[in-house]
């Protein structure tokens, strides 16, 4: 089991490395933004980037989780008919979908809450949305084929261009929000380039009939689950420029983007996550080993969690070469920092519960569950933005995550049971929830949060948190980086 979890953690750390680098290189984008860009232009950026998020569902309908279920199996067809069909099924409905959103901008400006001028965000969210839209089932073939190194080239290419051409734009031109869209739109073009000779190595014109039907009965009872997937992830921001304005988007946004350190965790295990459980779904102790998973990702986001909490506020508050990294009118909103950290981990718990939904093709769940989740987080906002701000729609977001991360849960353990480990997960939480709530009520030196950060780690060793197994592997690695 020690080796099969090694594994994982290699992969994640393969994945981590691309997904570090472009979170860091995107998260520069935020003093960008908060520096150049007034509040009420930031908020703009922020519903109309949530709108996008929103409308690619419909792009990929399900199909890069039906690609990855199928062409992992080759239950039907070779493997260019497990490519192919899915990737020029995505073309032909991206072309669709991206042609009305070009040609009614106009109209559709008044639905989105966008100014009429505005049109040409739209036109080119549309053929943004196209090209990222395209190029998903080729990231997804690289996934499966572990070609770590060529994925996280390619998505740290894609990173980089959209930063410099943003401050390109945002410098040494006049286009303001409209040039932050075209760096976008350059960068997805040139993904598209780059992922030319994959697509072309795999691709064939043809639809394999059967395996079409196979993928639209897995993918699309995803649609809605994703749907409801992504409100719960965005609801928030149209939210609150509803029942505030653009400004209180902009300073929510800053300080939700402060929670990208959590964000990295769950994406890089999200990558490598999907193709291991695959693999592994038909071990004999298969189940034994997604519950130790489960662990070790709360152990790894928990950690994170404290030391965020903890050590974070200096960070920002700290001037870097004369400039802070936020300015200081964006602070008033760094207290939602740790609640959307908090919801980014009960995500990645969703996550790990998915691997039985994906494992026994029982896709039509996710739907109950994800609404579960957006329907909360949805009526909270309204509910608790009028009395606590922007802190109330941090608050209805982890609390939607925290509902779908329970129903999904609940529904999952009926048809693939897994024992997780829940007695060292209570220990684990009742230690960081400790940490927390003594930093909430008191305001404690530099030093003092250090010396609570290790008595975090000594906590896991005295309530007995690590099994005899861990104990004596932590040993062996502290003993051999001595010698």
């Amino acid at each position: 089991m020690f080796e099969q979890i090694k594994k994982l953690g290699s992969d994640t750390l393969v994945y981590g490395v691309s997904t570090i680098v472009a979170r860091l290189l995107n998260f520069a984008l935020v003093p960008l933004y908060t520096n150049v860009l007034t509040k009420a232009e930031v908020g703009i950026v922020a519903t109309l980037y949530s709108y996008i998020a929103f409308i690619i569902i419909f792009y990929s309908f399900g199909m890069e989780s039906a690609y990855l279920r199928f062409a992992s199996s080759k239950e039907i067809g070779d493997e260019k008919d497990n490519f192919s069909t899915p990737f020029l099924s995505v073309a032909a409905v991206s072309v669709f979908i991206s042609l009305l959103l070009f040609l009614f901008s106009h109209p559709l400006t008044i639905p989105l809450q966008i100014d009429f001028s505005q049109n040409v965000l739209l036109q080119y969210a549309a053929v943004i949305l196209f090209f990222d839209a395209i190029v998903m089932v080729p990231f997804a073939s690289l996934r499966l084929e572990r070609k770590a190194k060529f994925f996280a080239a390619v998505k740290i290419l894609n990173i980089t261009v959209t930063v410099a051409l943003n401050v390109v734009m945002l410098f040494y031109t006049s286009l303001r929000i409209e040039g932050v869209f075209l760096a976008n739109l350059i960068a997805s073009v040139l993904t598209f380039v780059v992922l030319l000779p994959v697509i072309l190595q795999k691709l064939k014109f043809s639809f394999h009939g059967e395996l079409m039907k196979e993928l639209l009965k897995f993918g699309l009872p995803i649609i809605p689950a994703a749907l409801s997937g992504i409100v719960l992830q965005i609801a928030d921001r149209p939210i609150v420029k509803y029942l505030i304005n653009d400004a209180a988007v902009g300073v929510y946004q800053a300080n939700y983007r402060l929670g990208i350190f959590m964000a990295l965790i769950n994406g890089m295990f999200e990558y490598a996550w999907r193709p291991f459980f695959l693999s592994h779904a038909k071990d004999p102790d298969a189940k034994k080993i997604f519950s130790r998973v489960m662990t070790y990702y709360l152990l790894g986001t928990l950690g994170v969690f404290v030391f965020l909490c903890l050590f974070l506020p200096n960070v920002i508050q700290h001037k870097y070469f004369g400039h802070y990294i936020i300015p200081p009118s964006y602070w008033t909103g760094l207290s939602v920092v740790p609640w959307v950290m908090l919801g980014y981990i009960f995500s990645g718990i969703a996550t790990n519960l998915n691997a039985g939904v994906q494992i026994e093709k029982k896709t039509k769940y996710l739907f109950p569950t994800s609404l579960s989740g957006s329907t909360t987080n949805v009526v909270l906002n309204f509910v608790l933005i009028p009395f606590f701000g922007i802190m109330g729609a941090a608050y209805a977001t982890t609390i939607g995550y925290v509902v779908l991360a329970v129903s999904l849960y609940v529904i999952v353990q009926r048809f693939y049971h897994v024992e997780y480990e829940f007695v060292r997960i209570g220990k684990l939480a009742l230690i960081s929830i400790m940490v927390f709530v003594v930093l909430n009520f008191t305001e404690p030196s530099l030093i003092v949060k250090l010396g609570m950060f290790i008595s975090w780690g000594i906590g896991l060793f005295v309530f007995g948190f690590f099994t005899e197994g861990e104990l004596h592997n932590i040993k062996r690695i502290i003993f051999r980086k001595t010698s």
